[in-house]
């Protein structure tokens, strides 16, 4: 896919766009595309969800929809996912979009207080992996549903990691096991669809309300006093930053499909 194509007419789906850098890159995104694109927005904060619709173009045909991915059941989402997208879509033929966008940036840190030997409650586990990782895989295979092989519309699907998802960190069990197996989810599924331009990026250390809950409640001393002193030292990204960085990261296309690019990585 060239970067060219964000220009058409996209179809251009976010999760997490409530916030932070899914509120960043709706608004990034949504003055990189051309008329006539659609642009869905889903996340649980409804009210955070209306304050991005109101930050995107007017002459864009912008949905969006809140849900609680951790506690719906895998048929209430595939259901609750594919009447959305199909909403959204409308009287519009997918073959006639230039493009179609997916972006899986909605997730959570969780517990950052315990270290592995304290994770064992089984229904806090489940409701983790359900908005980490399995929605996210069920979305996705919604998605592409829907934009089946009779269409010619070139697909791109961005999963926002973490360099967590690669290296691990002390009391981030929950979130660096979530990330791992969310990124090798789609880097399976860039091997079995190699027509399609599959994304693993990983935003940095982004100012944001996830990176604030690690430095306020890390359960290890030298996790909470290094990523504070990188507040304190100005070494966080902010949205803007990352979500530029990842523009020029498509710009480039110099990645194999379902590759790990991290924000410092050169271009």
């Amino acid at each position: 896919m060239s970067i060219e194509k964000l220009s058409g007419k996209v179809f251009l789906l976010i999760t997490g766009a409530s916030q932070g850098i899914g509120r960043q890159i709706a608004e990034t995104f949504s003055t990189l595309v051309g008329d006539g694109s659609h642009v869905l927005l889903l996340a649980r904060n409804a009210t955070g969800l209306k304050e991005t619709v109101d930050k995107l173009r007017t002459d864009l045909k912008v949905d969006y929809a809140s849900v609680d991915l951790s506690i719906a059941t895998p048929q209430e989402l595939k259901i609750f996912f594919l009447d959305i997208i199909k909403t959204s879509f409308g009287k519009a033929n997918p073959a006639d979009f230039q493009l179609a966008v997916i972006i899986h940036n909605a997730g959570s840190v969780g517990d950052v207080s315990k270290s592995t030997i304290d994770m064992t409650d089984i229904d806090y586990w489940r409701k983790y992996y359900d908005l980490n990782v399995f929605s996210p895989a069920i979305l996705n295979g919604v998605f592409l549903e829907l934009l089946n092989e009779k269409t010619n519309v070139e697909k791109l699907v961005i999963n926002i990691t973490s360099l967590c998802g690669i290296q691990e960190m002390k009391t981030l069990g929950y979130y660096c096991s979530g990330k791992a197996a969310r990124e090798m989810f789609f880097k399976v599924f860039a091997a079995e669809n190699p027509q399609i331009n599959v994304l693993n990026y990983s935003p940095g250390p982004v100012e944001t309300d996830m990176l604030r809950t690690i430095c306020r409640e890390a359960g290890d001393l030298e996790i909470k006093t290094s990523f504070n002193e990188m507040r304190d030292k100005n070494g966080v990204l902010s949205t803007e930053q990352t979500v530029n960085h990842l523009v020029e990261v498509l710009k480039a296309k110099k990645y194999k499909s379902g590759a790990h690019v991290d924000y410092f990585d050169e271009l």
